[in-house]
């Protein structure tokens, strides 16, 4: 490959270098060396500086949309076996992934958001999420429902969180 498909191809394997590219917020010399080096670029750090500001021209701009979502909290969550409850029972699991299950007695606290979701909308808020220290031992969205389950302190944060994130869910351009 040559050394602009390289650069690209290390760019898509970093998304916030993406992100940043996109946002026309990269330093693009500083970029070029640390990908040089991260990504093992064959090239000399100004050729990818180069490659990099090619490759920003034909890029989408860096764009967010609001989601139509109602977020809530659910307190009294846990994890359990996802063979707890049967289908259609009160104490329905919120979430099954494998053998794990969001089951509806425990002491951590479910933010669901149900309307305009989908893995977009998870990821931004588990970004989100995750810059603010807040742990996410569970989460998934399915059927225009969203769920993040976090500790129980940190519930009425993470309701805050999540709904400003859904607020400007990056756009997903194909690159």
């Amino acid at each position: 490959m040559s050394l602009a498909a390289d650069t690209r191809a290390a760019v898509r394997a970093r998304p916030f270098v993406l992100d940043a590219l996109r946002a026309g917020l990269l330093n693009h010399s500083a970029a070029a060396a640390w990908l040089a080096e991260a990504a093992a670029l064959d090239g000399e750090p100004d050729a990818v500086a180069a490659a990099l500001r090619r490759f920003r021209e034909d890029l989408p701009a860096y764009a967010t949309e609001s989601r139509g979502t109602t977020v809530s909290m659910r307190s009294g969550v846990g994890l359990s076996a996802a063979d707890g409850a049967a289908e259609g029972d009160a104490g329905e699991p919120l979430l099954r992934v494998g053998d794990a299950a969001v089951a509806p007695e425990g002491d951590r606290t479910a933010i669901v958001a149900t309307g305009d979701v989908d893995a977009a909308a998870l990821g931004a808020s588990l970004r989100r999420l995750a810059v603010r220290d807040i742990e996410v031992p569970a989460a998934g969205v399915a059927e225009n429902t969203l769920v993040c389950v976090v500790g129980r302190r940190d519930g009425p944060d993470a309701v805050r969180i999540v709904e400003a994130a859904l607020d400007a869910v990056p756009t997903t351009d194909s690159t």
